[in-house]
Parts: structure tokens; C-alpha cells; sequence
């Protein structure tokens, strides 16, 4: 016969790939954890681990096991969830994931209120790049995500929260800042560093400018960063441009935002979302989570019509 307790233990094995590691995650010693492992391979006729490898694998057909295992163990936990939102209790575990590009701009403050005002609820953040985030979801590694939409997944659930504006961030001595009015067709084909592959906020960047990456002018050297903190100390010491979202006005010092301009006309804003798998129970917390947020923006971010939106022709990859 199959435990939940069995199934958590490969699972916990599977996350750390250790059985010293998975059994201090478990709370139990490290014999007892192998035991009850052994254990259910032998009941169900199969080898779950290879424990010739290090560090350790799931076999083929383990996989299979373990993934089916994550599934039961979330469906169990779901009892649990249906009675603390019965009771709308707030409190257990809430592990959250958000993309680099709104990171460091809406955590701090955000995640100091919620666990000033929750302090019953067990709060885990991760930054996780689009599709990871999407697929920790999938997979009930993460409980909801902080992101951009829309995405488009029937099994992922959106919630918009605000809308934010993206504004240009040029050298001091810029074409651009020169201009009275700053048009997107200003921007095509225009030297800006960009953010590196698989971020959602690159790829928005690129579509409004309408431009390729070789389409870009000359710039001093080939960069690419998973910062845009790193990309605008490099546009301040190298010349150039970049995007940056609107939240990150709030950070930057007051000589720096002579630095800022504003597209007109066609303002290009990006929804910001909370999202969750179609299956996550608790829409008690991802309520919270949209309300959270919205009480640390500015109210005029809460409103879609902020001028005229610019279509995103891809998908957050």
C-alpha cells in the first residue's frame, strides 16, 4: 500500500537529489527515509533512483512516479486549503514567484506589508524568469506568480493588478532627450542595450520598436544582461539606451530622471498580473496577493486606459 508520507519522501528525494538532504526536509533520519523508499519500490515492483549516480536520478519510469506523486500530494493538501478558505483563515504556506523585471521595484515595499499584516502566513519568494515560472506553477512547485500578460494557457488563471508604463532611459548627452516629444518611431533602429534571451520584457522592447536584433546601431561592445539595473549603469558610462518599467522611477535619484522620457501618443504599457494554475484553491491568497500589490502602486496604474496600448505580437517567452 502507497502512503502520502512515502510519496512526500521521493518527492523531497527527487527536489535535493540527496538522501541526507531529504530526510532533514522530512524531519525524519536519514535510515528511516531510505527504508520507506526501498520500501515502496519493492511494493510497486519497480527502481525509482539510481542510486549509482551521483548526484542521484530518478529512473525513466521514476519520473513518471514522482511526477504523479507531486499531483496526489497537492491534491491531498488541497482539504487543508478548502478548510482555511471555508474558515478564510490566513495562514500556511504562500510560496510566490515574480520576474526580474518587476523584482526590485515592487518586492521590497510589497513583501514588508504583507508580512506586517499577515504575519500567520509563511511567505516564500523566488525570481524566476517567464517560463520557469510558468512551469513551477504547473507543477505546484510556486503558488502564484507575479507577471506579464497576457499569457495565454488555459491551465494558468490571470489576474491584471496594474498597468505600467515603459519608458526610455538614454546618456545624458542623447538624441533622444533633445526631442520635445518622443515618438516610438523615434526608437526604430535605435542603439539600445537589451536585456539577454528569455526575458519577457526584451522581447516587448523589440516589438515595439519594431526592430531585429541586428537592426540595432553600433554600439561600443555586444552586451546582454539580466539586469536592467547593470544595463543603465552601462548606458550612463557607454552612451546609448534602454528601457525601463515605470515602478523603477521611484528608485532612481533625482538627477537621473532627467535621464527619462516618456513615449506619447502610443504609450506602451504592459499588464502586470497576478497568475496561478487553474487548479490552485486558495483564491483566497491570490485575492490578497492582487490587493496587496495594488495598495503599493500608485492608483493611476490601476486603470487600463492610460492612453492607447500597444499590441504585444509575442507571446512572455
Amino acid at each position: 500500500m502507497v502512503t502520502l508520507t512515502q510519496l512526500e519522501y521521493i518527492v523531497a528525494l527527487d527536489d535535493l537529489r540527496h538522501f541526507a538532504a531529504a530526510a532533514d526536509k522530512c524531519f525524519v533520519t536519514q535510515p528511516t527515509l531510505s527504508m520507506q523508499v526501498k520500501k515502496l519500490e519493492e511494493d510497486l515492483g519497480v527502481v525509482i533512483f539510481d542510486r549509482r549516480r551521483q548526484p542521484l536520478e530518478p529512473t525513466a519510469m521514476g519520473a513518471k512516479i514522482i511526477e504523479q506523486a507531486r499531483a496526489t500530494l497537492a491534491a491531498s493538501g488541497r482539504i487543508k486549503e478548502l478548510i482555511r478558505e471555508e474558515r478564510q483563515v490566513v495562514s500556511g504556506h504562500f510560496n510566490i514567484g515574480i520576474i526580474p523585471t518587476l523584482a526590485p521595484y515592487l518586492l521590497p515595499v510589497l513583501m514588508r506589508q504583507v508580512a506586517l499584516k499577515y504575519p500567520a502566513l509563511e511567505i516564500g519568494v523566488e525570481e524566476v524568469e517567464s517560463e520557469e515560472l510558468v512551469r513551477r506553477l504547473k507543477t505546484e512547485r510556486l503558488d502564484a506568480g507575479i507577471f506579464v500578460t497576457p499569457y495565454g494557457d488555459d491551465d494558468i488563471k490571470e489576474y491584471p493588478v496594474f498597468y505600467e508604463e515603459m519608458l526610455v532611459y538614454a546618456h545624458p548627452e542623447h538624441e533622444l532627450l533633445g526631442k520635445q516629444v518622443l515618438e516610438v518611431k523615434d526608437l526604430e533602429g535605435a542603439d539600445l542595450w537589451l536585456l539577454g534571451e528569455g526575458h519577457c520584457f526584451r522581447n516587448q522592447v523589440l516589438n515595439l520598436c519594431g526592430m531585429k536584433k541586428d537592426r540595432r546601431r553600433a554600439l561600443p561592445f555586444h552586451f546582454e544582461s539580466n539586469s536592467l539595473e547593470t544595463l543603465m549603469r552601462i548606458v550612463d558610462m557607454e552612451g546609448g539606451c534602454t528601457f525601463i518599467p515605470e515602478l523603477a522611477l521611484q528608485y532612481l535619484p533625482e538627477g537621473k530622471r532627467a535621464q527619462v522620457r516618456a513615449i506619447e501618443h502610443e504609450k506602451p504599457l504592459r499588464e502586470v498580473s497576478v497568475i496561478c494554475s487553474a487548479y490552485f484553491v486558495r483564491q483566497q491568497l491570490v485575492k490578497l496577493l492582487c490587493q496587496e500589490i495594488r495598495n503599493v502602486v500608485p492608483e493611476r496604474m490601476w486603470q487600463s486606459g492610460r492612453g492607447m496600448v500597444v499590441e504585444w505580437k509575442t507571446k512572455n517567452v
